[in-house]
């Protein structure tokens, strides 16, 4: 072991900064005890019984990758406002990873991309879906035209199920190339 590596490893703490540090600590501990006193109320029974009225709730599968565990979705005028885990889910059984439990922040994100847009005089401006598909179709034949089917790369994705997997590496191969990867290998 090198000299530094030993003396990271045993690097002491001196009874003066260990005093100081606990001082530290005493003193966010007390402040945070005072701050934190009498900032919420317990919620009314009709709260927890209610909290969005008129709400309802919808099964949704969670879209963080191709798992597809389930997610119970309670939705108020069209808006998801809260979301549980789906108990009687065949995949997930109840359970969530961290991006699952976090998919209705997703959602509601102010810079979530919802339709096409294109990029003009350099500002985004929204286009049609028929629109978007038509661009990107001719873009795609015309480097196939001028450069070849093999300057393309599809890159595939953890959302995907195997079934979407399988066509779009037919598709791939439907364009002429065998340039398939994986996005988790970038």
């Amino acid at each position: 072991m090198s000299e530094i590596t030993q003396k990271a490893l045993t690097t002491k703490v001196g009874r003066r900064s260990f005093l100081k540090m606990a001082a530290i600590a005493g003193a966010f501990g007390a402040t945070g005890a005072i701050a934190g006193g009498n900032v919420t109320r317990a919620a009314t029974d009709e709260e927890v019984k209610n909290p969005y009225p008129g709400s309802k709730l919808v099964k949704t599968i969670c879209t963080a990758c191709s798992v597809g565990c389930g997610i119970i979705a309670e939705v108020q005028n069209g808006v998801w406002v809260r979301q549980e885990v789906a108990t009687d889910h065949p995949i997930s059984l109840g359970g969530h990873c961290c991006k699952g439990a976090d998919m209705i922040d997703m959602v509601r994100s102010k810079v979530r991309v919802k339709y096409p847009m294109v990029k003009e005089g350099g500002a985004w401006k929204r286009i049609s879906w028929d629109t978007a598909l038509d661009k990107i179709a001719k873009k795609l034949g015309d480097l196939r035209k001028t450069s070849g089917p093999d300057s393309a790369i599809f890159l595939g994705s953890a959302k995907m199920s195997t079934e979407q997997a399988y066509y779009f590496r037919k598709f791939a191969a439907m364009f002429g190339t065998n340039n398939i990867d994986h996005q988790a290998r970038i």
